[in-house]
């Protein structure tokens, strides 16, 4: 069984669903620290030919609590329907504008509060609307060692799930230790994604969008046929 781990990215870019399609099985981290840095409240799209970022609004809150134990604050709702107005604008005449923009407002507009389950609802709703079929799961859902660190942790929930592969993107080549995961009969593969192009109207391709991007300008099934599986193993 394969298995990937990741933390819970809004709107993440194309490689977070490679790694997704992949696996068997999904962990998407909630009892975790959140940290202002990095891509788990906030991500990019293409705006008249640049690259424009948006973000949740969360509730001031001590920053030793996870994931799940942050809230969205009392305006989020306002302003994610502005960046929905600043998305139709920029996209309106994109080839999978309308398709597109439903699959956006049932993940902008979810009236989950909480900061992992907003999260989460999107990344559910964006795997079904690409008809990826791994299983989804939250990491304290396993019944693992939640106080271990790092390298360790991702051992031990591997464990847990009798996982016999363990991939990881590139991102994290040095994180991780090969002969760490082969003394626990786990082999470890990372994926490194090969970002191909593809039409976005402009001169110049802009890598690593929001997966809006893409699900805006190429049709789904060449997505699901071909940038699902554009990535290669390490």
């Amino acid at each position: 069984m394969k298995v990937g781990i990741m933390q819970p990215y809004f709107m993440p870019y194309i490689g977070y669903f490679q790694l997704m399609n992949f696996c068997d099985k999904l962990v998407v981290y909630d009892n975790i620290q959140f940290t202002k840095k990095g891509w788990i409240k906030k991500n990019k799209y293409l705006c008249e030919g640049k690259e424009k970022v948006f973000s949740l609004q969360i509730k001031n809150d001590s920053s030793k609590l996870n994931i799940d134990e942050r809230f969205l604050a009392n305006s989020c709702m306002q302003q994610n329907k502005k960046i929905l107005r600043s998305i139709e604008s920029c996209y309106r005449k994109a080839p999978f504008f309308d398709q597109t923009f439903k699959v956006l407002q049932e993940c902008f507009l979810s009236e989950q509060d909480n900061l992992f389950d907003f999260i989460f609802n999107s990344i559910l709703v964006l795997a079904d609307h690409m008809d990826i079929n791994t299983h989804i799961l939250k990491s304290s859902s396993i019944g693992a060692n939640h106080q271990l660190k790092k390298q360790d942790r991702v051992i031990d929930l591997c464990l847990s799930m009798n996982a016999k592969t363990y991939i990881n993107l590139s991102g994290g080549m040095e994180l991780y230790s090969r002969d760490a995961f082969k003394d626990n009969n786990i082999d470890l593969i990372f994926m490194e994604c090969i970002n191909s192009k593809y039409d976005q109207n402009v001169d110049k391709f802009i890598e690593r969008l929001s997966i809006i991007d893409m699900l805006m300008f190429v049709p789904m099934e060449e997505i699901k046929n071909l940038y699902l599986r554009d990535f290669k193993l390490i």
